[in-house]
């Protein structure tokens, strides 16, 4: 797939899930932003960069710690929704932008804290977007990586790409976590700090914030029901009577950038 196309596929699934993927509770638990906050232990001077941005969620839970916080993104109804978060929660020192994460149009050094969120399995290269977190976070400041990450076993792992692939066209690849991890080292950064947590929820509240082809649905719902007897995709699912629950696992990895 060429960056082209990719990108459109992008710009097409995240302009459809704006509304639907900013209001949803597994998105806007403040239990778990907050967590993130924690991770880059931020201070009233620091300035903020959240890298792919989507809706404005974390750079507004940053907003009352820190002295700026900004939002970049690709797609224009995402930031729309962020502006809009922004002025109901009344925060005047926030700021949005529309560009390109593989070249932040930021100089290197503009910020103390950079961070994206569930971002990385979007990316067809995740590490050239995490060596622009770093280009552009001073010396000292934390960056933090926050995804949910696919089984060490290759054929769970490769079963679970399928299945968010069919959910959503613009997925790329889910990464496990050593390879999350390792990325970190591959950009001089020291190995992360991380903590964990669960993404939790019911399989048509999951399908009613995605966009995938017509029929892929049912294909989806089956792999999930297959899965909750033989964890094919090395995720946590379970059935209770008709309904469907899953639990992808989210890592917040966290480290200093060191001088030089």
């Amino acid at each position: 797939m060429t960056d082209a196309t990719h990108q459109d596929l992008i710009l097409d699934q995240f302009t459809r899930q704006a509304t639907v993927f900013s209001t949803a509770p597994t998105i806007t638990d403040e239990d778990a932003l907050q967590m993130i906050v924690e991770a880059a232990r931020p201070g009233p001077d620091d300035r903020l960069l959240d890298v792919a941005c989507g809706p404005g969620l974390v750079v507004c839970a940053f907003a009352p710690h820190v002295c700026d916080a900004t939002g970049i993104d690709v797609t224009p109804a995402m930031l729309d929704r962020a502006r809009k978060l922004a002025a109901d929660k009344d925060l005047a020192n926030v700021a949005w932008r529309r560009g390109d994460v593989y070249s932040l149009p930021y100089d290197d050094a503009s910020f103390t804290i950079v961070t994206t969120r569930f971002s990385f399995h979007h990316f067809l290269d995740p590490a050239a977007v995490l060596r622009e977190m770093v280009r552009v976070c001073a010396a000292g400041g934390r960056i933090v990586v926050v995804d949910d990450y696919a089984s060490e076993d290759p054929a769970k792992a490769a079963a679970f790409n399928h299945l968010e692939k069919l959910r959503d066209p613009s997925h790329s690849r889910c990464l496990t976590l050593t390879e999350l991890k390792g990325f970190f080292g591959a950009v001089g950064l020291p190995d992360p700090d991380a903590s964990f947590y669960e993404l939790r929820g019911d399989v048509p509240s999951l399908l009613a914030r995605s966009f995938p082809n017509p029929g892929d649905d049912v294909k989806i719902i089956e792999m999930f029901k297959a899965s909750a007897a033989d964890d094919r995709l090395g995720v946590p699912v379970r059935l209770d009577v008709d309904q469907i629950y899953y639990a992808y696992p989210v890592a917040i990895l966290a480290a200093t950038r060191p001088a030089g």
